[in-house]
């Protein structure tokens, strides 16, 4: 499968590592350009490309970048990408952090990737954004694992839901339907779900005990 991430960070770059070992086509972009990704290509033999190059011809494409970042990207990112094809989003909202006030969010009351669609046009599906970058290499395990752990995965159609699922089964964890994009903040930062490395029941329980309220260290 071919496949784009936009954003070489933690997530960004140990998902291409494990695509790659797995045999996917992978491209992958940051905002300092190509040539700073030459030690993560060499690694794994993705293909270094500008943002605006990262979409060309995916099956799926990750956006993986600080959550502020989001309408910076440029227009036309998916022009090119193939038919049918299907957006991860990992971001989450760190307004004290790093984000600032974001009015949607703040005043609108839209979920983090709800926001994020609007600005890039296409539905997209929430996963990774609670994971440990770290787990991605090393926690993942075979179908029927006792310690495989499960990811939430949140988003309203159905087949580009199904693509994504099927992907991080491949990549060695279980998923769980958290539901529509407006129900994704059950898994925002600081609910029950938020880095929980647990399987099926334990997620599907954290996901039904979330608040709506997000808490005050997660508000502008």
């Amino acid at each position: 499968m071919k496949i784009g991430i936009i954003g070489a960070g933690n997530i960004g770059g140990n998902l291409t590592r494990r695509l790659t070992a797995l045999g996917h086509e992978v491209s992958v972009a940051n905002s300092r350009g190509p040539e700073t990704l030459a030690a993560l290509a060499e690694e794994t033999g993705a293909t270094p490309v500008t943002v605006a190059q990262a979409a060309r011809g995916a099956e799926i494409v990750v956006v993986t970048i600080p959550f502020k970042k989001v309408p910076d990207l440029p227009a036309g990112l998916f022009d090119e990408a193939a038919e049918g094809f299907a957006v991860i989003d990992t971001g989450n909202y760190y307004p004290r952090q790093r984000d600032g006030r974001i009015a949607g969010v703040e005043d609108e009351g839209l979920t983090e990737s709800r926001w994020t669609e609007r600005h890039l046009g296409h539905p997209v599906i929430k996963a990774f954004n609670g994971t440990y970058a770290q787990d991605i290499l090393d926690r993942h395990r075979p179908a029927g694992a006792a310690d495989r752990m499960a990811l939430p995965v949140a988003g309203d159609d159905a087949a580009a839901k199904k693509a994504v699922r099927a992907l991080i089964e491949e990549l060695g964890f279980d998923t769980v339907d958290a539901g529509g994009l407006d129900d994704s903040w059950r898994q925002q930062p600081d609910t029950p779900v938020y880095g929980l490395r647990e399987g099926v029941d334990a997620v599907t329980k954290a996901l039904a005990e979330a608040s709506p309220t997000r808490p005050e260290a997660f508000r502008g």
